[in-house]
């Protein structure tokens, strides 16, 4: 993705906040996009972990 679409989903996300909203909420907002963009680019590189895996790992 090049730099010019990244700012412009960055600049989109922080427009559809609500205009009362803090400047905590818009790090949360842009913390949560810069994760699900990092797990997209995880998926397409082919780093996926499958649902059972998953399961396992988190069992007491």
């Amino acid at each position: 993705m090049g730099n010019t679409a990244r700012k412009q989903r960055i600049l989109h996300a922080l427009d559809d906040l609500p205009d009362d909203a803090t400047v905590e909420e818009a790090i949360e907002r842009l913390c949560f996009l810069a994760k699900v963009e990092r797990g997209l680019f995880q998926l397409d590189a082919g780093q996926a972990i499958d649902h059972d895996e998953v399961k396992r790992r988190f069992q007491p």
